[in-house]
């Protein structure tokens, strides 16, 4: 009882110092509970999970409170699960949404099911227990580690999904399970595991995201980006780097207008005068100089999430600088230009070194320089040239220079679906030898845990097995972990090894839209050191991850690629 009354006034001091709260009356209304599987810290610093929020609550006939982890930066394992809203249990919502963007959360999810009281596999819940969903780019893109768990995914974007998915919900309040997987599976793209599917369940998307743009909706200092409004100014990337999901699961890439961005602006000024802009790569929105230009203008200090390069945006580099930021972070990924003609991420030497020059130019206290270890191909002397890159900036940035040096991941969805993990000792060695060369010349390395990468790439691209194996583990540690997968008689390596091209692909259940047969093209590509054109306005290769009535209107796209119509579904790729 004392950690009921401990972790009620947790969630009402945290209350008390948001804005933008949404609380509402559970009179009459469907009580949806979302869950982010982590802290309440990390969590609000998720823009999605605000848009998730406010597309919930914009439902008159709903409401929606969130639930985390915990109210701690660490969260601690006996703490009761409460809504922060209302600091009601979980069994008390009618449907609980969990967004999952990080595999590494899975075992969360685990853990809070079990602090809630919930039998963790579906087949063990009845129409007694809240409906689980889940949504986000992890579970999306590969829902099959969870299929076990979860009663239903979200396939796709939230505001496509989240209108007829609260319609459906209504319905089938309380309703037999069959009853409402039967229903649940008529909502496009919504995925039921324990349902037959006629062929993969399609991704569903948004056209137009000015309609309900993607802002910070409550605001809290008790998140990394307490002090600023995050703004959505572009969803989707074109650009086609083969190692990125996100790049492939949210095409087509979709702008927010110059003048919808400023307007959400000056609104989230009203709060805080720092503005947040976020997007893939917030470098390559048509009207960026613009932007920087006139939030300044309007006094605003800026920040971005992401840029890249080829070009990079002057007016953004100096708007950064002037709004007090203490690092310019940019992200070459590889060293050496060939490696970077094998990931599809064209930046010449020349670029890099400008945006150097230009973090030297601007006073940057320091520079961040984002790279992955271990890509597919990758030999010692592209690791050699990542050592090399970084000494050349070194020599014209005076400052503090840091360095990721982020071992390598493949993932679903990608040209590299098929591509094997490198061994965890092979990443170990290479992110040693960078330390080795570049920690004696004032460059801090910085990396990821490489063991831990691989548990990361086994859920990625994992089957429905692994439930069991998050099932059975009680603390989360490498060896509780290697103590399941062997219970469960399976092989970490066999998850991370190369796939065949004719392979049965367990993330086969659902499809981001693009073809199977652009992909293999793209591999076959990237093996000979080719690139691949952007999507429009640069070009159409027909991946058919939108409509082709869409990608080929004149203000989306100004130059037909050469390849337009070579392939479509139907396009065998020759043997590799």
């Amino acid at each position: 009882m004392k950690q009921n009354y401990r972790t009620i006034d947790q969630a009402k001091k945290i209350l008390s110092q948001e804005e933008g709260t949404i609380l509402k009356n559970w009179g009459g209304k469907l009580p949806v509970a979302l869950v982010w599987p982590n802290s309440y810290r990390v969590g609000m610093s998720s823009l999605a999970l605000h848009s998730l929020y406010r597309l919930f609550n914009d439902e008159p006939d709903v409401v929606c409170e969130r639930v985390f982890l915990g109210f701690q930066q660490l969260p601690q394992r006996d703490e009761p699960l409460l809504s922060l809203e209302s600091q009601r249990p979980l069994d008390e919502f009618a449907a609980i949404a969990f967004t999952i963007s990080y595999e590494m959360d899975y075992f969360n999810v685990v853990q809070m099911l079990r602090q809630a009281g919930f039998p963790l596999f579906a087949a063990e819940r009845d129409e007694n227990w809240p409906l689980l969903i889940a949504g986000g780019p992890a579970v999306y893109t590969n829902p099959e580690p969870l299929a076990e768990i979860f009663d239903a995914f979200a396939i796709g974007e939230g505001e496509a999904i989240v209108p007829p998915l609260i319609d459906a919900l209504w319905e089938i309040n309380q309703a037999p399970r069959a009853e409402a997987y039967a229903r649940l599976a008529q909502v496009d793209g919504m995925y039921v595991p324990a349902l037959h599917h006629d062929g993969p369940v399609p991704r569903v998307w948004v056209k137009d995201i000015e309609t309900r743009p993607t802002v910070t909706q409550i605001y809290t200092p008790n998140t990394e980006f307490g002090d600023r409004t995050l703004i959505e100014i572009a969803r989707g990337c074109g650009r086609g780097c083969r190692f990125c999901m996100a790049g492939y699961v949210y095409r087509p890439m979709r702008e927010m207008h110059l003048d919808t961005v400023l307007a959400a602006a000056r609104h989230g000024l009203k709060h805080r005068d720092r503005i947040g802009l976020v997007s893939a790569a917030v470098s390559d929105h048509s009207w960026i100089d613009q932007i920087a230009i006139e939030l300044r203008k309007m006094g605003a200090r800026l920040t971005a999430s992401s840029m890249r390069v080829d070009p990079i945006s002057e007016p953004l580099i100096k708007g950064l600088a002037e709004s007090g930021n203490q690092t310019l972070t940019i992200a070459p990924e590889a060293g050496s230009v060939r490696m970077r003609k094998v990931i599809n991420k064209p930046q010449a030497d020349a670029q890099i070194l400008h945006a150097v020059e230009l973090a030297a130019k601007y006073n940057f206290p320091q520079l961040k320089m984002y790279f992955m270890v271990g890509q597919p191909t990758e030999t010692e002397e592209d690791v050699e040239a990542i050592a090399q890159m970084v000494l050349a900036a070194r020599q014209v940035f005076p400052r503090n220079i840091a360095i990721n040096a982020t071992p390598y991941v493949p993932k679903s969805h990608t040209a590299f679906q098929w591509a094997a993990m490198l061994p965890v000792e092979a990443l170990e060695t290479r992110i040693k030898y960078l330390q080795d060369r570049l920690n004696p010349n004032g460059v801090t390395v910085r990396s990821d845990s490489a063991a831990w990468a691989a548990v990361e790439g086994t859920l990625a691209r994992g089957d429905r097995r692994l439930g069991r194996v998050l099932a059975r583990m009680r603390k989360v540690n490498l060896r509780e972990w290697a103590h399941a997968l062997e219970a469960e008689g399976l092989s970490q390596d066999d998850y991370l090894r190369e796939r065949r091209l004719d392979e049965k692909l367990p993330w086969e259940s659902v499809t981001t839209g693009v073809s199977k047969a652009f992909f293999t093209w793209d591999l076959r590509r990237a093996l000979r050191d080719d690139l691949t054109p952007a999507c429009p306005p640069a070009g159409c290769l027909k991946c058919n991850a939108c409509d082709e009535e869409w990608a080929l209107r004149p203000n989306h796209q100004a130059v037909l690629g050469p390849n337009l119509g070579a392939y479509g579904d139907n396009f065998i790729p020759l043997e590799m």
